[in-house]
């Protein structure tokens, strides 16, 4: 089974790429590509779940790329999880959080991080860690009785979202590096 493209995602305006409100200098590019997973060991049911990452720079850079909306890209959108934080200078930044309990996902009282990228590689795999919490977030489940937002967008479902992308942009300004 293959997965669907890799898609260039414009905002609700048509624009591709979208700037900081911190820092004109800087922005982001949004992408998704629609996953699909089998069963999930639970039933016998295909779901197709978009993934979505994002491509941070210099608004120039991303600029010089001419990406267009709903440009197919060559690549896969991975996600890789650790036990080591991606962000040194905020390591709560991209916790991996179980559904809306609250409950970070942890292996022995250590939290997994979670975080998506764009690889021209169309083989990558995701790196994956299981999490053996699992009872702290079925009892928090359980004791849910708040509503469940069915409306979250797919970038909020996996913790990427326009805040994050403003938070990711400052982070860039604080941290030197090469692309």
């Amino acid at each position: 089974m293959k997965n669907s493209n890799v898609v260039v995602v414009a905002d609700e305006l048509g624009n591709v790429i979208r700037q900081s409100k911190t820092n004109s200098d800087y922005g982001f590019i949004k992408l998704e590509q629609k996953r699909f997973i089998l069963g999930n060991g639970r039933t016998n049911f295909v779901d197709a779940k978009p993934v979505t990452t994002i491509l941070l720079e210099k608004v120039s850079v991303l600029q010089t790329l001419e990406l267009q909306a709903n440009e197919v890209l060559v690549g896969k959108i991975i996600i890789k999880e650790s036990l080591v934080p991606f962000n040194k200078n905020d390591a709560d930044r991209d916790l991996k959080v179980a559904g809306q309990t609250g409950i970070v996902c942890s292996v022995d009282g250590q939290p997994i991080y979670r975080k998506t990228f764009f690889i021209g590689d169309v083989s990558a795999q995701d790196t994956l860690v299981a999490h053996d919490n699992g009872e702290a977030i079925s009892l928090a489940n359980k004791g849910n009785t708040a509503k469940v937002n069915t409306t979250v967008t797919p970038a909020e479902a996996f913790g990427i979202g326009v805040d994050d992308a403003e938070d990711a942009v400052v982070e860039m300004e604080e941290e030197s590096f090469e692309l």
